[in-house]
């Protein structure tokens, strides 16, 4: 992970705080977050549900085009920012949490499954009636939704309770509650994470295989050995990718390589 990726949070939390919020053994192990994989999401009790006199909504504006859980579809949840009610598949609006491969580390350093616990936390968040009010539809072709529960707005919570970030590429809605979960240590921000966005795009980087100009494969590397030449079947030759913007470059023989001041990498 590199260091510029990293956001740091507050690294002690007060279990008292945990206490009062009435989510502490619910959402989060005592210990620490890295606790949280899918043996340890089993270990931990279910938030339980308010049960208002009527609805768990602020009010009936708020069910207005909205999708509903039950009446549209059973409610699932994919990960720490979607979930799905019936066939419809929800972005949620504003935030955005790790990703379900993605793995952070601990106030000891040590890595745990952020990605996978984020979404145990939105399970036990998601209780009760659900209703999703869209706000616009991703390039996916996603629904992009405010989700609201008996809790309010579910990607609120979210972010208030350190399980995801708030997604400033798109929306300044839970800027607020991000600060609030940074000042207070609170999930994520207990100790470094890399950001989902800057994990995604990492992803990419090192999944994209990098495709040679013609014939032109041999790739010209700028090292702290200097210019390298790698040929096609070489030993570092699938590990090295070319940044052209860093001066490196392709060649199309290893005469040219060497007349542009590159030498043959060993191996």
């Amino acid at each position: 992970m590199h260091k510029s990726c990293v956001r740091l949070g507050k690294l002690p939390y007060v279990a008292a705080f945990w206490a009062a919020l009435g989510l502490g053994a619910a959402l989060f192990p005592f210990e620490t977050a890295e606790a949280v994989s899918e043996k340890e999401a089993g270990k931990m009790q279910p938030v339980q549900p308010e049960t208002p006199a009527s609805t768990p909504f602020k009010n009936a504006e708020t069910l207005k085009g909205a999708i509903l859980s039950g009446r549209d579809g059973a409610l699932r949840i994919v990960d720490g920012d979607t979930l799905a009610i019936g066939a419809v598949k929800i972005r949620l609006h504003g935030i955005d949490a790790p990703e379900m491969s993605q793995s952070c580390s601990d106030m000891r350093g040590e890595a745990w499954d952020c990605g996978a616990w984020s979404k145990a936390v939105l399970e036990r968040l998601a209780v009760g009636a659900i209703a999703c009010v869209e706000k616009d539809r991703d390039r996916y072709g996603r629904s992009v939704a405010v989700c609201y529960g008996a809790k309010g707005d579910l990607n609120a919570e979210m972010v208030r309770v350190g399980a995801a970030y708030a997604y400033v590429k798109y929306s300044r809605d839970y800027i607020a509650d991000e600060e609030a979960a940074r000042a207070g240590g609170h999930g994520l921000w207990r100790a470094g994470s890399q950001s989902p966005s800057e994990y995604r795009a990492e992803t990419r980087t090192a999944l994209a295989p990098q495709v040679p100009p013609s014939n032109c494969a041999i790739k010209g590397n700028i090292s702290g050995s200097g210019k390298l030449y790698h040929m096609p079947g070489g030993r570092w030759y699938e590990g090295t990718r070319i940044n052209e913007a860093s001066g490196e470059r392709w060649f199309c023989s290893e005469d040219e390589a060497r007349a542009a001041g590159w030498r043959k990498a060993k191996g």
